[in-house]
């Protein structure tokens, strides 16, 4: 579950596609700029730790765009409904499981809080943009912190594909344990990217999806042959939204994922497995907007 899908598609499809679809099955909310929902997300063979992972949890996501300010985010409660595989932990697992996993994406428009127009080609603003994840477990061994930081941009691209791209340098505070906390360490490139493709069941349906590539992280060389210096999460949606109701499926392919090196031997106490950390996992969302 960790580092999570960016599940906006409903709320990317009712923002951005306009006249695309029908006005009485675009998305509806209380605010007319910040949009929220509510979610039941079920993921099966996530591959951030170095055992797969399935969970059912809940989760609170917020999209936002207004004059200079562009956010994304989305607050986890992990095995809310205490259903998981024997490697999962959440919320009721006191000692052992995280009570509440988050991530936040604020971006600050450049062009609009100087004045300017820094526009060049395709490219529409530059914003200055950020990507933090906290993890708040019971301890160091189960805690996350850590803080991108860098230039976003939106891209025009000619069609009703939206498209937006990101670089960022990390600075990692906790990190399960591992080698690299206090540092700087690395830089992730994020690409994301949105294309409404049809009206499906009387709803809009969208494909959605990002990537990310992470590299030049201390970790493979602080940590040995287990971890990895970079690592690549790629994510694919399809997404069909009403006017509150939300479904998505979603499949996301990790190479290294958590900076986990696939195929490597390890041993907890509990006996020898090996990591599986390149392969697919899944999601499957229901929500409701509001």
């Amino acid at each position: 579950m960790k580092y999570k899908i960016m599940m906006a598609a409903t709320l990317l499809v009712g923002s951005v596609t306009g006249s695309a679809y029908a006005a009485d099955t675009s998305p509806q909310y209380v605010s007319d700029w910040w949009h929220q929902s509510v979610n039941v997300v079920g993921s099966y063979h996530t591959r951030f730790g170095p055992k797969l992972n399935n969970d059912l949890y809940l989760e609170y996501e917020a999209f936002a765009h207004k004059d200079w300010f562009d956010f994304y985010g989305y607050v986890d409660v992990p095995k809310f409904f205490g259903a998981g595989n024997g490697n999962d932990t959440g919320i009721w697992d006191k000692g052992t499981g995280s009570p509440l996993f988050m991530e936040i994406e604020p971006r600050f428009s450049i062009d609009k809080l100087t004045g300017t127009d820094l526009s060049i080609g395709p490219i529409k603003q530059w914003y200055f943009a950020n990507n933090y994840i906290y993890d708040m477990g019971p301890n160091n061994a189960n805690r996350q912190n850590t803080w991108y930081m860098g230039l976003g941009t939106d891209i025009d691209t000619g069609t009703k594909l939206n498209l937006s791209l990101n670089v960022y340098a990390k600075y990692q505070w906790q990190n399960y344990g591992a080698a690299n906390e206090n540092s700087w360490d690395g830089y992730r490139f994020k690409v994301k990217y949105m294309l409404p493709l049809t009206t499906l069941w009387g709803g809009n349906l969208a494909y959605i999806g990002f990537t990310n590539f992470d590299w030049d992280s201390d970790l493979g060389e602080k940590s040995g042959p287990v971890r990895t210096g970079n690592s690549i999460t790629s994510s694919h949606i399809l997404s069909l939204s009403y006017a509150h109701w939300h479904y998505s499926l979603v499949a996301r392919y990790f190479h290294n994922g958590g900076q986990w090196a696939d195929g490597s031997q390890l041993n907890f106490g509990n006996g020898d497995f090996t990591t599986r950390n390149t392969g697919w996992g899944y999601y499957a969302v229901v929500g409701y907007s509001f």
